[in-house]
């Protein structure tokens, strides 16, 4: 009957073969209900039965009755279906070569190279346009490259985009959930998206809500949620897949110390049970943390790779820290430091602090002479090992200030 009426409706082609899936869909849940029924009342005693009630003259339904009678089991014991089963004969992690995107004139990513082993963790450090973001949509299947190529757990994003799909999750800047739903059916619903059976998506659904924290939402509309709440849901929406490759596009923003905490633990679980996870974030001390290797990224090019002692190691180890009086004594000071530093100094304007890489075997006790003998007006001198934030701010360029460059060399 309903092919029947598509076709008097007169419904175009790609419409038409849309609504006729679902029209064997629908039928393929009815029959798989009624069957439900007859599995819990004893498969061995009503399968001849159902035989010769649905395929009286033909036979048995070939390609259907068995189908439906693996998955119906599924309702009286596990089976098969409800496990997440990994394809070890190829890699799940992530492999990049020479990956580009260009938007007109401007590249806003080139000639990327990673390569990210299962069960690892990589950062993507860099300032805002540094092409972070570009580089996850592309490694996502949201965007395609000008050039190279990339895969994604074994496939490659642009000629096998519904494969990788399948095998990642993603956690973007924005928080994607339906306010209109509560917590558990907003999780329920991409499970059923991930074509899990409905039980194993309700079942997946309270494991994240409670590792999450959020079981005490109750029957909450998730639009009456907290910033904080929302970012929970929307990771745990991210993970009902149980993902192979993990994106995370800044995923702690929004979240307390506490939140943030219990996030890293979390992630670290997945890590040792195998998922590879690309990681961009603002705050430098998950990356330092997190992250087995890091990417810093500066204007779409790749300028530092390596583990986060290799590139602390890079830009010098040992950090000064002087804190002056005020913004007349910042010059002062830098120059000061020059002898004891091994690169440039850097000045923050707004904590009145200048801050130097300093040589091997220099004391602070000479420092502090030196700071003297220039008549500064010191507050504070800190002696302290470099952190990422010093990598940062060493290897990177402010935008204002590669705009200034580039004035400069036109």
């Amino acid at each position: 009957m309903f092919g029947q009426a598509v076709e008097l409706l007169g419904v175009p082609g790609r419409l038409r073969s849309h609504l006729g899936g679902l029209a064997g869909g629908l039928v393929g849940d009815l029959l798989a209900r009624r069957l439900d029924g007859r599995v819990h009342g004893g498969v061995d005693g009503r399968v001849p039965y159902l035989t010769r009630r649905l395929a009286p003259a033909a036979g048995p339904a070939r390609g259907i009755f068995p189908c439906h009678v693996v998955q119906c089991t599924a309702n009286v014991r596990r089976t098969m279906y409800e496990e997440t089963v990994r394809d070890t004969t190829r890699s799940s992690g992530v492999v990049v070569e020479g990956l580009g995107k260009r938007f007109g004139d401007l590249w806003a990513l080139r000639d990327l190279h990673l390569d990210v082993p299962p069960g690892t963790v990589l950062g993507l450090l860099g300032h805002n346009g540094a092409g972070k973001t570009t580089a996850i949509r592309i490694l996502t299947t949201l965007s395609e490259p000008t050039e190279g190529r990339a895969s994604v757990a074994g496939f490659d994003v642009v000629t096998d985009g519904a494969a990788v799909r399948r095998h990642i999750g993603v956690a973007g800047q924005q928080a994607t959930v339906d306010g209109l739903l509560d917590a558990r059916l907003n999780l329920e619903m991409v499970g059923r998206l991930y074509h899990l059976p409905k039980r194993v998506a309700r079942r997946r659904a309270e494991e994240l809500l409670e590792r999450l924290d959020l079981t005490d939402t109750g029957e909450r509309l998730v639009k009456n949620f907290s910033g904080g709440m929302r970012r929970r849901l929307d990771l745990a929406a991210s993970l009902m897949g149980q993902p192979e490759v993990l994106f995370l596009d800044e995923p702690t923003t929004g979240l307390d110390p506490r939140g943030r905490g219990e996030l890293w633990q979390l992630l670290r679980e997945l890590v040792r049970d195998g998922t590879t996870l690309l990681l961009t974030t603002q705050y430098l001390e998950e990356a330092d943390r997190m992250a087995d290797d890091i990417v810093v990224l500066d204007h779409g090019h790749t300028v530092a790779h390596g583990t986060p002692a290799e590139l602390k190691a890079q830009i010098g180890n040992e950090r000064v820290d002087v804190k002056v009086a005020g913004p007349s004594e910042l010059v002062a000071t830098a120059s000061a430091l020059a002898a004891f530093a091994s690169n440039d100094a850097t000045i923050d304007e707004d904590e009145l602090v200048v801050t130097a890489p300093i040589l091997t075997g220099t004391r602070v006790v000479d420092v502090v002479r030196a700071l003297d003998d220039a008549g500064i007006d010191v507050i504070d001198v800190n002696r302290r090992q470099a952190t990422l934030d010093d990598v940062f701010l060493t290897l990177t360029t402010p935008a204002s200030r590669q705009a200034e460059l580039q004035a400069v060399s036109a």
